[in-house]
């Protein structure tokens, strides 16, 4: 009864403050990635439901970057603020070892890291293809129309547009001058007016520029066929009225284009793929293999018997060069060492293309092998992170959210730098996929251990601690049957 008591309060001090460890976790990391995408979402007049869909999907996209972080700072500070009330002193003085004060937090722990793989591989497809399919509808919308004063404005495509001043309280540009390059440049209309002014139309699909007091030049070089002369046409206006498109509405794309994306697929799914994909490539090999085999095999026309033999290859009839050529006069004989050159020179030309598309496939199955991998690293970090932060906080004993968040958020950079340094090592084909992603986890792992070890046995974290623990895994034990055995025979 005592222990339940003491469980459902360790948990309730737990629950606390993991929650507030992750929603602090999760708004740091959320601003980190909004301010490297905010250049997609300035001045482009999105609405707020977009902005709140946008960040709503950024956030939960991001939990698996905070959850892993927010246990391992929560962990900390319930420790640590157990040891220095010398609450966890007094459990252990009344017989309840640390890894059973433990059991609850690993039974919670584990708890969410079950949760965490069914998150990341049946939910997080489905909210990564919903967020990259926003990102690039933001990315596809055109700004607004924000023209500087004294310089040349280029948002509008196929528009160059200067205006020396702007009247703030009237909107009315003046001074201005035009390029439109919409037809091509050889094509190119130059316009120039006192004043104007310009706002968007009532569809949003274009721009209605008014110009006041000015003058047009339009180069009819398309209308012109038999002079060398290029003609042109000057027109003086009081008024002019111009019509520029420009589609300033947000317009979501289909979520079919995230379909083929790594990023949008479940663990079955990524399987599947990565067969597909390696069926193709093997495919491939073997079609190009028998086209070089029928050309330089079977006919033997670029082969001599100096570079193939029978020992090289085996299972091919190899023809003698000279034997084939004395059959035939002269003229068919330089005929056919043309042609033979010819086809090698088109292999040769060949063979890069087949490099790129074989090397294409092999890097698209990492990244979707990294992706399948990247289902199982979230819950083990999870796990890897408590059995950090609990040793940690109980060995430190210091609670609060001073010297744990410094603590938490070295280890953190420890793990995010070694983990994004194995993730490009398994991009890039350097290392096996599992040994790239896995990496971060083979490093904190025995740190998890040890730490637990440390503070079950009740010992001090410091350098002599931490040397004769290295000595005693490092070296080796005598054998003394051995040592005996070896001074009878001497």
């Amino acid at each position: 009864m005592h222990i339940k008591r003491l469980y459902s309060y360790l948990i309730k001090s737990y629950l606390g403050t993991f929650i507030a460890t992750f929603l602090v976790c999760l708004f740091i990391v959320l601003m980190q990635f909004l301010w490297k995408y905010v250049d997609e979402m300035v001045g482009k007049g999105l609405s707020i439901s977009v902005l709140a869909e946008f960040f709503f999907y950024a956030a939960l996209s991001l939990v698996s970057m905070a959850l892993p972080l927010a246990i391992l700072l929560s962990s900390l500070i319930t420790f640590g603020n157990l040891g220095e009330k010398l609450e966890l002193l007094a459990m252990k003085a009344a017989g309840i070892s640390l890894f059973r004060i433990m059991r609850p937090y690993i039974i919670f722990i584990s708890i969410i890291s079950v949760g965490a793989f069914f998150y990341s591989n049946m939910t997080m497809p489905k909210i990564q293809t919903k967020l990259w399919t926003l990102l690039y509808s933001m990315r596809q919308k055109s700004p607004e129309v924000e023209i500087p004063e004294g310089s040349f404005y280029q948002g509008i495509d196929g528009y160059h547009i200067y205006v020396r001043e702007k009247e703030k309280e009237t909107k009315l540009l003046k001074d201005i001058m035009i390029y439109d390059f919409s037809n091509g440049f050889d094509n190119s209309v130059v316009l120039a007016a006192d004043s104007g002014r310009l706002r968007m139309a009532s569809d949003k699909n274009s721009l209605l520029l008014s110009l006041y007091s000015g003058e047009s030049f339009e180069n009819l070089k398309n209308q012109n066929h038999s002079s060398k002369n290029v003609p042109y046409r000057r027109e003086t206006y009081s008024y002019k009225e111009i019509l520029i498109e420009f589609d300033a509405n947000f317009n979501k794309v289909d979520e079919s284009i995230m379909s083929n994306r790594y990023l949008g697929k479940d663990l079955n799914e990524l399987t599947t793929a990565m067969d597909s994909m390696a069926y193709h490539r093997d495919s491939m090999n073997l079609a190009y293999y028998a086209v070089y085999k029928n050309h330089f095999f079977d006919r033997g026309l670029l082969s001599t018997p100096s570079i193939y033999t029978t020992d090289t290859v085996k299972n091919y009839t190899v023809y003698n060069l000279d034997k084939i050529l004395s059959k035939h006069p002269h003229s068919v004989q330089i005929e056919m060492i043309n042609r033979a050159e010819n086809q090698i020179n088109r292999m040769q030309m060949d063979l890069p293309f087949i490099h790129s598309v074989v090397e294409g496939d092999d890097r698209r199955i990492h990244r979707f092998d990294i992706e399948r991998h990247r289902k199982f690293t979230l819950s083990l970090a999870c796990l890897i992170f408590f059995f950090i932060g609990a040793p940690l906080g109980a060995i430190i004993r210091k609670g609060g959210l001073g010297f744990p968040v410094v603590i938490s958020v070295i280890l953190f950079i420890i793990y995010y730098i070694i983990d994004n340094a194995g993730y490009k090592m398994a991009r890039e084909g350097v290392w096996f996929v599992w040994e790239g992603i896995w990496l971060s986890s083979f490093i904190l792992f025995p740190l998890g251990m040890f730490l637990t070890y440390m503070a079950a046995t009740d010992r001090t974290l410091n350098i002599t601690t931490i040397t004769s623990f290295l000595k005693r895994c490092i070296k080796p034990k005598k054998n003394k049957k051995n040592l005996n055995i070896q001074t009878t025979n001497d």
